[in-house]
């Protein structure tokens, strides 16, 4: 199970690395007025999502030790892709739930970042399907290292539609949110 570890290192680093594209909120702040209470409310209900996409990532960081068996691994991999898949369900549903954000074409950001990450989730849920089906052989790093693939792409191929929510007026008024500075993603600029 030697290459096991390096191949499972890959996962963590693209699920955590997917997790803070997510919500790379600006950390401007600005008075907004009425999009105050609108971030308030997404930041509060997508703190806890992100705290069980953190849980996901430890789960599988700690399966890639040398000394976990190939089942071992792949039934913490397979939990953790549930884990994030259900937590970007719950965004998707959180945003959906606050409404669209009161500016300009506020209507059209919130319908296309519940879209994309109703998208993530599936995409997430694929991953975990794909884990289920893996062999615990001695095919079973191939198969670690096709999945390392899929993540890495799902990761790099980006949360435009947030990434547009969180522009302007919005994303200053997120960044104000102590739920949304908790995650530590208000490093970013606007």
């Amino acid at each position: 199970m030697e290459g096991t570890d390096p191949v499972n290192k890959k996962l963590a680093a693209a699920l955590s690395g997917g997790a803070a594209l997510v919500l790379a909120l600006t950390g401007c702040s600005d008075d907004s007025g009425k999009t105050d209470d609108w971030a308030k409310q997404v930041c509060d209900d997508l703190q806890p999502q992100l705290d069980k996409i953190d849980q996901a990532n430890a789960s599988i960081a700690d399966a890639s030790q040398a000394t976990k068996s190939p089942e071992e691994v792949k039934k913490a991999d397979s939990a953790g892709f549930q884990k994030v898949s259900d937590a970007y369900k719950a965004m998707a549903s959180a945003v959906k739930k606050a409404g669209a954000p009161p500016v300009e074409d506020g209507e059209t950001l919130q319908k296309d970042a519940v879209k994309e990450l109703d998208h993530i989730s599936d995409q997430y849920h694929d991953l975990k399907v794909a884990t289920d089906k893996l062999p615990t052989d001695d095919k079973f790093d191939e198969g670690l290292d096709s999945v390392a693939a899929k993540l890495k792409s799902l990761g790099q191929s980006g949360d435009k539609a947030l990434q547009e929510l969180q522009k302007g007026e919005v994303g200053k008024a997120m960044g104000k949110q102590e739920s949304c500075k908790k995650t530590g993603v208000t490093k970013g600029g606007s």
